[in-house]
């Protein structure tokens, strides 16, 4: 069954109708990749129960363990790597991730009742508070990576230290925690392209 809206020629509606049937197919094709995600089986165990830093009472920095960022009844963890620095040669936060966290803020709420989420960052503590402060976020979990190899680990990082934009999603199974998923294709694109950086340096990451 097809639709028509006004002043649209058989042309439009021809070409229209072409098209949502791609987008039909798009829709399926996503919805089994979906699927086939959620079967995957479990990866490896974490190496080390990695410590970050989070903001304690009144903004003072505390240690906080990988495992630790689960809480009870919720086995799923996320963590979205915000590249900051976001440049070897700037020290400023990514302003890609920056947008991104802005929506993410406002929906973590949500995202927390079925899961753990946080976001760590290469920068010393104090600066990604003042950059959340600054962009009035107040529903993520920020945590410094600093002092611990995680986002070498786990591909936040390149071999030349530049800080990447990578999601990962750990499971807990009694004691163990083992890696889930990774966001992989992105990073592949970006591993396949020149040396890049963040939008306003010299090398820009490629629109998704």
């Amino acid at each position: 069954m097809s639709i028509s809206f006004p002043g649209e020629s058989p042309e439009y509606r021809t070409a229209r109708d072409r098209l949502l049937q791609q987008e039909v197919e798009l829709r399926r094709a996503t919805e089994a990749v979906a699927a086939a995600r959620r079967e995957l089986p479990l990866g490896g165990i974490v190496p080390q129960d990695y410590v970050f830093q989070q903001a304690g009472p009144g903004g003072t920095p505390t240690k906080v363990k990988l495992s630790e960022l689960f809480v009870p009844g919720k086995d799923t963890l996320v963590i979205y790597n915000f590249m900051f620095p976001r440049a070897l040669d700037d020290e400023g936060p990514c302003p890609h991730c920056t947008s991104m966290l802005d929506a993410l803020d406002g929906a973590a709420q949500h995202i927390t009742q079925r899961v753990n989420f946080a976001v760590v960052a290469k920068a010393e503590l104090s600066r990604i508070l003042a950059h959340a402060q600054a962009r009035g976020w107040r529903g993520l979990r920020l945590l410094s990576s600093v002092g611990t190899p995680y986002n070498r680990d786990y591909f936040g990082e390149d071999a030349q230290g530049a800080q990447m934009p990578m999601l990962n999603v750990f499971r807990r199974e009694g004691e163990a925690i083992r890696h889930f998923w990774g966001s992989e294709l992105l990073e592949c694109r970006l591993r396949s392209e020149v040396q890049f950086g963040c939008a306003g340096t010299k090398r820009e990451i490629p629109h998704l």
